[in-house]
């Protein structure tokens, strides 16, 4: 194409001046051509550059197609995720409304055990009052005796000094051994915190062998010990301990009334960490289809008015709050039961037991 700005070669005259023209108008024609290339060429580049642009484009509303779609998700996972923190917040409120009714339960629970383990004891005196009275019985005849001596050789002018404190000696042994059994039922009946320390297993056993003394002579009932020579410690609460001891004795007494032989035999030992205690009795045995019920509270097959049915129970609930374990063992004759507690190691912890 003819540049418009390049002035028209003017005619001359001649072929020379004619073959000139030819030449620029054919100078004119390739420098057309070769404009006509570069701006096909740039047309070219043009329409690939819009195509990349409608590429990148297509690809931009991708991505904010993305976007959107992204910021909707988000937006749905703030809601439902505001609808979680609200239904948590719900939850952790039941939570703690269900853990204060469980602790105030538990609390009631509590209060009932202890006033069930009250209400044992007091039973438990209570039968064991006639036998106690025997036993205090004898050291008031005593001291009556010694000082009604010193009292003889006073209105007969015969007082020998040496006699008679020998005798007011011999009376306040009486009167001591007197204090100590009354003190020790004082002990035993009393309503008073439960905390726990470390108790000699064997020192219990003989406690609770103490009280019972008395009832067991009178029924003609004989005791074998065969306790351990190692010190078996446990932690836990002596006149709790002692009640588990008193109430299978009380059990074993009632099944020996009319057995030919009548003994109680008791065993502890140290096994590793634990401690064995083995109570057994020469009683016609408990039979097998009642043995699953024994531990059950109100359970018993004394006749109406002979028996509450709490004393097993309150037995199981005792060593069970002592991380112990107690069954009915098989025997071929009588009842044996077997106590396992874990040996005290630690120092008790300042807490309430029960």
């Amino acid at each position: 194409m003819p540049d418009q700005s390049d002035p028209l070669p003017q005619p001359v005259d001649g072929e020379a001046a004619l073959e000139r023209q030819i030449e620029q108008l054919q100078e004119r024609v390739h420098q057309a051509e070769e404009r006509r290339r570069a701006l096909l060429h740039i047309m070219s580049d043009l329409n690939e550059s819009n195509r990349k642009l409608g590429d990148q484009r297509k690809a931009m509303l991708h991505i904010l197609a993305d976007y959107e779609e992204d910021r909707s998700s988000l937006a749905k996972s703030n809601l439902r995720l505001a609808d979680s923190r609200k239904a948590m917040i719900h939850i952790m409120g039941d939570l703690r409304e269900t853990t204060q009714e469980m602790e105030r339960r538990e609390h009631e629970l509590r209060d009932k055990q202890e006033q069930l383990v009250q209400a044992g004891k007091l039973a438990t005196l209570g039968e064991l009052t006639t036998g106690v009275a025997h036993e205090l019985n004898n050291p008031l005849n005593n001291i009556g005796l010694y000082v009604g001596n010193v009292i003889d050789r006073v209105h007969l002018g015969e007082l020998d000094t040496e006699r008679s404190l020998a005798d007011l000696e011999k009376a306040m042994d009486q009167v001591r051994k007197a204090t100590e059994i009354i003190s020790h039922l004082r002990t035993f009946g009393r309503a008073a915190p439960v905390t726990i320390e470390r108790v000699d297993v064997d020192d219990v056993i003989e406690r609770a062998l103490a009280l019972m003394h008395e009832q067991l002579r009178l029924r003609a009932i004989e005791v074998e010990l065969d306790l351990s020579p190692e010190e078996l410690v446990v932690l836990g609460n002596p006149i709790q301990l002692e009640q588990v001891f008193i109430n299978l004795l009380t059990n074993a007494r009632d099944a020996l009334i009319e057995a030919p032989t009548r003994i109680i035999r008791i065993a502890s030992k140290l096994d590793g960490d634990r401690i064995e205690i083995l109570v057994a009795d020469t009683g016609p045995g408990i039979p097998a289809h009642i043995q699953q019920r024994i531990f059950d509270p109100f359970f018993t097959t004394k006749e109406v008015g002979a028996g509450t049915g709490l004393g097993l129970s309150i037995t199981y609930s005792i060593v069970k709050e002592h991380a112990g374990e107690i069954a009915l063992v098989p025997a071929r004759k009588g009842a044996t039961f077997r106590i396992v507690l874990p040996v005290g190691h630690e120092e008790p912890v300042a807490e309430p037991f029960l």
